[in-house]
């Protein structure tokens, strides 16, 4: 099966270092994100998620990163677990980032 623990890298060097995942398929870890239009500077953040254990490895999972120490958003990433036919893994993930908006009216612009 395919194994989340260890560290990640996307295609704009972001960096993901899940520290275990336990028999129930959740997990902790850090989010060091590459890309930020935050104001603050750049730290690693904390993550928690959940992965389907599935035999065949290759696996769904989700995850939530809270960026709290550098600024006031939110994101959440879903994907799959792919391994290759030399054995390499892959993960391919979707996300959706929410960001603090003022007030009501600007909720329109606060998810991207």
């Amino acid at each position: 099966p395919c194994n989340l623990t260890g560290w990640w890298e996307n295609d704009l060097g972001s960096k993901m270092q899940v520290f275990q995942v336990n028999n129930d398929g959740t997990f902790f870890g850090e989010y060091h994100t590459a890309v930020s239009s935050a104001k603050k500077p750049i730290q690693p953040s904390p993550l928690i998620g959940s992965q389907h254990l599935d035999d065949d490895g290759q696996c769904t999972f989700g995850f939530t990163v809270n960026w709290k120490k550098f600024s006031d958003s939110t994101a959440v990433f879903v994907g799959q677990c792919f391994k290759g036919d030399d054995g390499k893994e892959a993960l391919h993930t979707s996300w959706l980032l929410r960001e603090k908006v003022g007030s009501e009216p600007d909720d329109w612009k606060a998810t991207r």
